[in-house]
């Protein structure tokens, strides 16, 4: 089972229905708001029994800093692969749209990317299968409801790269020294390479891309924070699009 934490990640697995809620527990003394009105009136229509605990034994239980005076269990999400996330995206007439992030340690830039990322029309995203922060609670959080719908493929990077050429994809690196992504065709079937936060797209990843495009900055910055760059670029996508 899954660990769903705070109010906004148990409403969102309530609403998007992708994956069944098995149980909830609520903190005795929470007062009821809209919002945990609809989470009440989810859980009645799904059958999901609520428990209502003492706020220390939901602290007891809890993994992550921020509860929100709520916490719930669920099925693991489906796993996906690769070639999956393309086939279904291109079923539905749409350009498939992928990330993948070497590295990212930070659970808050994971989250903050996968939910920049469900406003842009991603796809997939694709984490190693050792390093890097993977679907935890806080990523849940932090996602907004994202790490619902975006699938999160636990893979080797160059490995999902051989599939994603094949599918026809153009890979795209994001580095500081890249091109800007203004400049660059990003329409079409897309990965975007995202580096690490501490060391940036190592040169071995920057090697099998077909471009590489970087955010030009002024104020003396070097770079962006990781999941800052990856919206610029995701909404510059966007943009693209919306201007054919």
């Amino acid at each position: 089972m899954d660990r769903l934490e705070g109010r906004n990640v148990v409403l969102e697995a309530l609403a998007r229905q992708r994956r069944p809620v098995r149980a909830i527990w609520l903190d005795g003394g929470a007062r009821v708001d809209a919002k945990l009105e609809r989470i009440l009136a989810l859980a009645g229509e799904q059958g999901v029994q609520v428990h209502r605990i003492p706020r220390k034994e939901l602290d007891r239980r809890a993994r992550g800093d921020v509860h929100n005076g709520i916490l719930a269990e669920a099925e693991p999400l489906p796993r996906k692969r690769v070639e999956e996330v393309i086939d279904e995206a291109m079923a539905r007439d749409e350009a498939p749209f992928l990330a993948l992030a070497d590295e990212v340690q930070y659970e808050h830039n994971l989250g903050a990317i996968l939910r920049s990322g469900l406003g842009a029309g991603l796809h997939g995203m694709v984490v190693p299968t050792r390093r890097g922060a993977g679907l935890s609670p806080v990523v849940a959080r932090v996602a907004m409801g994202a790490a619902e719908e975006i699938p999160l493929i636990r893979e080797g990077l160059f490995s999902a790269l051989k599939k994603i050429r094949r599918q026809g994809l153009r890979v795209v690196g994001a580095d500081m020294h890249g091109t800007p992504p203004w400049d660059v065709d990003l329409t079409g079937p897309i990965a975007l390479v995202l580096g690490g936060e501490s060391k940036g797209l190592s040169p071995t990843l920057r090697s099998r891309c077909d471009a590489v495009v970087g955010v030009p900055l002024a104020g003396g910055l070097e770079s962006l924070n990781v999941s800052v760059t990856a919206g610029v670029i995701f909404f510059e996508r966007v943009r693209q699009l919306a201007g054919r």
